[in-house]
């Protein structure tokens, strides 16, 4: 009885280690990251802050690394479409939040489950505006966004065929034609569009309506290129993911964030 029951406690120690995701010390225990630079609260860069990004997912990916005792370099590479191209080179191993679509993964996994959401809107002048319930209200005026935005699957593969849409290397480009009256609309998240008009000073030019054309969960990504990309790494990640959304830790960064980005 005595050795069925040392054998029985084995067993279970043993299923319960093989079931839960390890990072072998052989992997990388080193990882590049980088992210949308225009994206307050979430992320964004400062000029003479060493190329580091900062904001909500700053603080998530620090404490993604600290509880999985990894060393995750998160950097500015340049606009949102460059750091695309980063990561799908392999020449940087994660995008800090990025929305799905078929395209993207194509060359890069997607780690479940997203760490934060966010609502992507339709900006107006006050002084141009139209009537908006709905995407079928856009068809016929001309739009614009960032090059390599994404609004979710569904609103893309509508977007594409009905709309008109320019694409600009940043944000900034974008409220500027907007707030001269060039497009009749601005397509972009909420809150970080609340951040850069109040830094532009074009708040009482443009406005955000409602309601949302999608919302979305930002996800962590890993290149297809990526010499760090293994199952067990993705299953760490998963996991930790999951337990920091549980235990309030990501309601916590987006706060931080907010509250960083104010002072």
């Amino acid at each position: 009885m005595a050795r069925c029951g040392v054998v029985s406690t084995f067993l279970i120690t043993l299923i319960f280690f093989s079931s839960a995701p390890a990072i072998n010390a052989s992997e990388c225990r080193e990882l590049s990251a980088t992210g949308n630079s225009e994206y307050p609260p979430y992320l964004w860069y400062e000029k003479g802050n060493n190329n580091q990004l900062q904001g909500a997912i700053a603080f998530i990916i620090a404490e993604i690394g600290a509880r999985l005792d990894l060393t995750i370099s998160l950097k500015h590479v340049g606009a949102w479409s460059r750091a695309q191209e980063k990561v799908k080179s392999g020449r940087i191993d994660m995008i800090a939040g990025a929305f799905y679509t078929t395209p993207r993964s194509q060359w890069m996994n997607y780690v479940h489950p997203p760490f934060l959401s966010t609502n992507s809107v339709v900006w107006q002048h006050r002084e141009k505006s139209f009537n908006y319930r709905e995407k079928q209200d856009l068809v016929g005026k001309l739009g614009v966004t960032v090059i390599h935005n994404s609004f979710g699957q569904e609103f893309d593969d509508f977007s594409s065929k009905q709309l008109n849409i320019e694409y600009v290397p940043s944000l900034k480009q974008a409220f500027g034609m907007l707030s001269l009256k060039r497009v009749d609309y601005v397509l972009y998240e909420k809150n970080p569009g609340i951040f850069y008009a109040s830094q532009m000073g074009v708040s009482d030019n443009i406005m955000p309506l409602s309601p949302p054309v999608s919302s979305e969960g930002l996800y962590l990504t890993l290149s297809h290129k990526s010499k760090c990309n293994t199952p067990a790494l993705r299953n760490a990640l998963a996991k930790v993911i999951r337990e920091m959304v549980d235990d309030g830790y990501m309601d916590k960064a987006l706060k931080l964030g907010f509250e960083l980005r104010q002072r």
